[in-house]
């Protein structure tokens, strides 16, 4: 069975027409799904275009790329506003652009678009997610962007992105993370799992002081959990409590995934324990409601 592409409605390959080209003169109504080439000079850049890093040698080898064999898919586009210092505005497709204009292309095909601000957002965060160009905090600043500027709530979001409602929540915590741990997340120095515990501690004077614990001693997720615990005044598990089963690990692992937050498993005696699920906003817990209750 083919699975469906993720995204807004039937996905960015919706937008690519199957045939035919027109010329540059033709009627704005006709550029709905046609092709055309248009010169480099005559694009700008999507000023909410979500990504805001470029690898330079990843940009160098597209480049190579584009001058041997051409730009093979064209770039979305849309009309810019006449007060733009060209007729175009870059949907989706910022990346082969700019790698284009390395390879020494004057002109790239292009699909023109006729999408208003919140769609040219939408498109241009869908391609990005499908082609998993975006750290997490570009994604993040995008979702923020889609709330403040267009009134979306977090399941449209996810409707429109192809996530689940939880995971449109957690990315968006990701943005109430200190400046110096929001930098970590970026550089890679510390995972998404590293964050999210970071964000239980509410100063960012606290989450930047853990941080350091955290490079420092290399800490793992489990042991970031312990430690924002032990900082925040939380009563931590006995020390002479025995370690936890590799298998109930595992299984601690899974519902985290599954669930999308912070799962504690406890074991006890005679095979009882407890399941503690954590969240972090109203809508969250309305979201983990349903996923549990399967409504």
């Amino acid at each position: 069975m083919t699975t469906p592409p993720r995204g807004l409605g039937r996905g960015l390959g919706a937008l690519i027409p199957s045939s035919g080209a027109i010329a540059a003169d033709a009627a704005p109504d006709s550029f709905a799904s046609s092709t055309l080439e248009v010169s480099v000079t005559d694009i700008i850049p999507n000023p909410r275009q979500p990504r805001s890093l470029m690898d330079a040698g990843a940009l160098a080898e597209l480049a190579a790329s584009i001058r041997e064999h051409g730009l093979i898919q064209p770039l979305i586009v849309t009309r810019a506003q006449p007060t733009d210092r060209a007729p175009f505005q870059l949907i989706a497709g910022e990346r082969r652009w700019r790698a284009s204009q390395l390879a020494g292309l004057t002109v790239v095909p292009v699909v023109i678009k006729e999408a208003t601000p919140q769609q040219s957002l939408e498109l241009a965060l869908v391609e990005n997610i499908q082609r998993a160009d975006l750290n997490a905090l570009e994604e993040a600043h995008a979702f923020q962007q889609m709330v403040e500027e267009f009134g979306l709530l977090h399941e449209q979001i996810a409707a429109r992105v192809g996530r689940s409602r939880v995971a449109v929540t957690n990315t968006l915590r990701l943005l109430r993370l200190a400046p110096a741990a929001q930098q970590a997340l970026v550089d890679g120095t510390i995972t998404e799992g590293h964050a999210r515990a970071l964000l239980g501690l509410d100063s960012p004077a606290a989450q930047e002081a853990a941080l350091k614990v955290v490079n420092a001693k290399g800490l793992s997720v489990r042991e970031t959990e312990e430690l924002v615990r032990r900082l925040s005044g939380e009563r931590l598990v006995s020390r002479s409590r025995p370690a936890p089963s590799p298998d109930l690990l595992a299984l601690e692992e899974r519902l985290r995934a599954s669930l999308g937050t912070k799962v504690s498993l406890r074991s006890g005696a005679r095979g009882k324990g407890s399941l503690v699920i954590h969240y972090y906003s109203p809508e969250e817990l309305d979201a983990l409601l349903n996923r549990l209750l399967d409504e």
